[in-house]
């Protein structure tokens, strides 16, 4: 597997691509070319076109959930796609992957944070698959679906509101999921923002795949000043489970990265992070 950081809150010094606070990552796995999250505007596609990764011939897209930092480049996506087919281009409509509820209006206050796109819009255009179970999409390569809730130090407060069943209720962003690519030196957890607590995550992803080795783990940490208690049991839990290497990006705050080198093999993460898996 080969993962290409598209968009995340860092750069690096003397490469000149564009960062954003939000996520979007390139992966190519078995043959699928697939998009993890497309950031908050269209700087993926700008970093894609430095990079030579042509984002017109995607299998699939996948969203981590619904908030707008992974999911407002719907827009500029979609008119890359509709200029190739004008132009006559070389191009596919990649399938649509995400927890059933990631469309759903998310409101913090009177703003809008959820997609600015619906799902009935979308379903005009494209292939839309909602999954809220676990989905195996190559022999090595799955989709978790909701996550399960394990501990009780993560996954507790809501962000805003968001329809559930039509009833606007406090939004614990259930639609929150991950990607993970059984290596053979062990499990590769990619997260977008890990809202549903990136211990959680692990622990669902060793429960999908069977396999208990950790190898690496990329994305959001959802550690933005969090609880002493939090960061705590976090680090513990790392230091248990001992991963080879941990890509903490996007959420996780400068105190909690520090916290987290004291438990693992902590690296720096930026736009044009290239990562490659047996």
């Amino acid at each position: 597997m080969k993962l290409t950081v598209l968009v995340d809150n860092n750069t690096y010094i003397d490469r000149y691509f564009i960062g954003e606070p939000a996520v979007s990552y390139y992966i190519e796995v078995d043959g699928l070319k697939i998009l993890f999250d497309l950031g908050y505007s269209d700087a993926f596609i700008r970093n894609a076109a430095k990079l030579d990764l042509n984002l017109k011939l995607l299998d699939y897209v996948i969203f981590s959930h619904g908030h707008s930092d992974h999911t407002w480049g719907l827009d500029p996506f979609i008119r890359l796609l509709s200029e190739a087919e004008l132009e006559s281009l070389s191009y596919k409509k990649p399938t649509f992957l995400s927890h059933p509820s990631a469309f759903e209006s998310k409101l913090y206050g009177s703003l809008e944070i959820g997609s600015i796109l619906s799902e009935e819009k979308l379903k005009r255009q494209f292939d839309l698959r909602f999954s809220s179970v676990p989905v195996q999409l190559t022999e090595r390569f799955y989709y978790l679906g909701e996550i399960e809730k394990r501990n009780d130090f993560e996954g507790k407060e809501p962000i805003g509101k968001t329809y559930i069943n039509g009833s606007l209720e406090e939004d614990f962003i259930l639609d929150d999921t991950a990607l993970v690519y059984k290596s053979s030196q062990g499990l590769v957890i990619i997260s977008g923002c890990s809202h549903s607590g990136i211990c959680n995550i692990i622990e669902y992803a060793k429960k999908v795949t069977g396999e208990t080795r950790i190898h690496d783990v990329i994305g959001g940490f959802h550690l933005q000043n969090p609880s002493p208690e939090q960061l705590q049991q976090t680090v513990e839990y790392f230091a248990e489970i001992k991963p080879d290497h941990l890509h903490a990006c996007h959420c996780t705050d400068l105190k909690s990265k520090i916290a987290l080198s004291t438990a693992g093999n902590l690296h720096e993460v930026g736009v044009g992070l290239k990562l490659q898996y047996d």
